[in-house]
């Protein structure tokens, strides 16, 4: 039984490039396809997975669940059987029915009371997930039922012969030579990109982008190209991922954008997705430098930054920030605005006004609700900093969004 489930899920998690589980009867997962982890935010397994066997077993055994739970998470279940007994059920996703409207995430974080803190992370990982249309789910939920109702059968596998072409040494030599040369130009143009990523110069990662296009998908293994070229694509993540770590980017937000990547990198299902996948991995990273980056900063500035940026929504004080950074408040001050040019609060103040903005976009959301979701304990303290910082009350920024 177990073996024929776990050939059933990985057929469906290779094929359909979703992750697969198979959850018992318990709610317990003991097969499990995965190549992404749920945000500890979004995770409510106990809840959805009962909620699902409940529904699969009250049905007749040929039916498959399509399920949606609290975070618009999307999956496709159907039960498995034995003897008539309800043993539990295979299960795929998460994934998406269609792409995202701007407020997306702030609805989500809004009806589920979730930190805004958890943003950017929740961004990136939506950002991730598979678009699967109606009729694309209505087939993989066909094909679930018709798998685990029937007997598997292995497939035998025939190949054709392989013939090898005979290659003279003078065409060996020129191909030595030539991955030399290409290696070569791949290391400069490497070092080139991390210089320029570590200063989120997008003007300079656009010189650079055709050039690193060509390399990093030339076919240099004719029978598998794709895969070539995602193994050369995933290096490409990695040296992005180095050079927003030395341009100064805490590591918490390289890596939600780094996990991002690599999934969707794995997914892609040609070259020319890919191609268009490098050019926006390289200019997201340059935007995380520039909106993230702090290697400009010293330490103790530095790492007051990041606690700021990693606790909006909580409260914040020039001494309590201090004390978890272990420094003199005094000195604190001091050093934050001869290096900033604001004060504590005037960059906490900009932080939340920033991350406030994003929640106006959602016409539907009071702005009593975005003040207190971004850290002010006033809703007028809030609109009265917020014109002081953009010019306009929260309501006329509002209004603006709503015509653009």
């Amino acid at each position: 039984m177990i073996e024929k489930l776990q050939k059933i899920c990985r057929i469906i998690a290779s094929t359909n490039k979703l992750d697969v589980r198979f959850i018992n009867h318990e709610g317990h997962a003991v097969i499990q396809f995965v190549q992404q982890s749920l945000p500890a935010t979004l995770q409510n397994f106990d809840y959805d997975h009962r909620k699902i066997n409940k529904k699969l077993k009250e049905n007749p055994p040929h039916s498959y669940y399509y399920y949606i739970n609290n975070y618009r998470l999307q999956y496709i279940a159907t039960g498995i059987w034995e003897n008539n007994d309800y043993a539990g059920a295979i299960l795929v996703g998460p994934f998406l029915s269609s792409i995202p409207e701007k407020d997306f995430i702030s609805n989500i974080i809004l009806s589920n009371q979730i930190s805004i803190n958890e943003r950017k992370q929740l961004e990136e990982f939506y950002q991730s997930l598979s678009v699967v249309s109606n009729s694309t789910s209505s087939s993989i939920g066909e094909l679930l039922v018709n798998l685990c109702s029937h007997t598997f059968i292995n497939g035998q596998l025939i190949t054709s012969d392989i013939v090898l072409p005979a290659q003279k040494n003078k065409q060996e030599k020129t191909t030595i030579d030539e991955k030399i040369n290409l290696i070569e130009i791949r290391y400069q143009q490497e070092q080139k990109l991390i210089q320029a990523i570590m200063k989120g110069d997008k003007e300079q990662v656009e010189q650079l982008k055709i050039k690193i296009g060509d390399i990093y998908l030339e076919n240099r293994i004719p029978e598998s190209p794709i895969r070539a070229s995602k193994n050369l694509v995933l290096v490409l993540n990695t040296i992005c991922r180095f050079a927003a770590k030395k341009g100064g980017v805490h590591p918490v937000y390289i890596h939600e954008i780094s996990d991002k990547f690599a999934i969707l990198i794995e997914r892609a299902p040609n070259l020319p997705y890919l191609n268009k996948m490098i050019e926006v991995m390289l200019s997201e990273y340059c935007d995380l430098v520039k909106e993230f980056a702090t290697r400009k900063y010293s330490d103790i500035v530095k790492k007051a930054i990041d606690y700021i940026q990693l606790h909006l929504d909580s409260p914040l004080s020039l001494q309590n920030i201090a004390a978890v950074i272990h420094t003199n408040p005094s000195h604190l001050s001091r050093k934050f605005k001869q290096e900033t040019e604001l004060s504590i609060t005037d960059f906490i103040n900009l932080k939340r006004v920033e991350s406030a903005k994003l929640f106006l976009q959602n016409n539907s959301i009071p702005i009593t609700d975005i003040a207190f979701m971004v850290g002010f304990n006033d809703v007028n303290y809030f609109s009265r900093v917020f014109k002081k910082i953009t010019s306009l009350t929260p309501s006329q920024y509002a209004k603006a969004q709503k015509k653009i």
